[in-house]
Parts: structure tokens; sequence; C-alpha cells
């Protein structure tokens, strides 16, 4: 599968967004290690709070289907902007250091990685446990 693939698909689930406050629909697309592509889309809700993007709409639908290596993202909006700081906190802790394409309304793509996007991260092994 190629990578056109993983940004037809996140440019699928874009088209799937609930977006109703914001007008801004972002879509998303993981690919498992094994190949499987799990999309992702925003829902936004009144509580603003509540809100999830289409990241971790598409990683916690791979996690929830049994996934738990994955080997690159994709993320489309209209700007082609880059995944919020809470997103960046879940790709680093599910996947590691992987491949990030930011892809724009006109199918331009930036490629980034997500070690790229949050210097200094850390997870669950940066936690300590002691009292």
């Amino acid at each position: 599968m190629s990578k056109n693939d993983l940004i037809r698909a996140a440019q699928d689930a874009q088209k799937q967004a609930y977006a109703v406050y914001s007008n801004f629909c972002v879509g998303a697309a993981v690919r498992a290690a094994n190949g499987k592509i799990y999309q992702g889309c925003n829902v936004e809700n009144a509580s603003f709070g509540l809100t999830v993007c289409a990241e971790r709409t598409a990683l916690f639908t791979a996690i929830a289907a049994g996934e738990r290596e994955f080997s690159e993202l994709a993320v489309v909006s209209a700007p082609g902007v880059s995944p919020c700081g809470a997103c960046r906190q879940v790709i680093w802790e599910l996947c590691g250091d992987i491949p990030i394409t930011l892809v724009d309304a006109d199918g331009n793509t930036r490629e980034t990685s997500s070690a790229r996007l949050l210097p200094d991260a850390f997870g669950k092994e940066g936690l300590s446990h002691e009292t």
C-alpha cells in the first residue's frame, strides 16, 4: 500500500467530520505495522472540552481493534495544520517516532515526524510510580 492510499483514507475521513461549531474539518489515517489503515475524523461537542480530534479518533479506533504497532500517519485539513499538543502526546505514546504527512485542501503535502512535533517527549517509561 502506498502513501497515497493513506492520504486518500484521511481525505475520505475528513468528509465525515462533525465540525458544526468550528467548520474546521479534519481527517486522519494511521497505518498499522501490518498495513491495515484506520481512519478518524474530528467530532465536536457543545461542551468543547469533549471534542475529539481526528488523529486520536483514528488511533483509538486502531487500538480498539487490537493494533499496537504503527508505521505512519496522515492528517488532512484545509490549511494542512499539524496535530494539536494533546494529539502529539497521544501519537508519541502510542506510536513512538513515526512519519507524519500533513495535507492541505489542494493536496499539497508536508512531511514531519512525531519526534519533530514533540521534542523531549515522554511516555509511560518516563513516569515515576514511587511515592
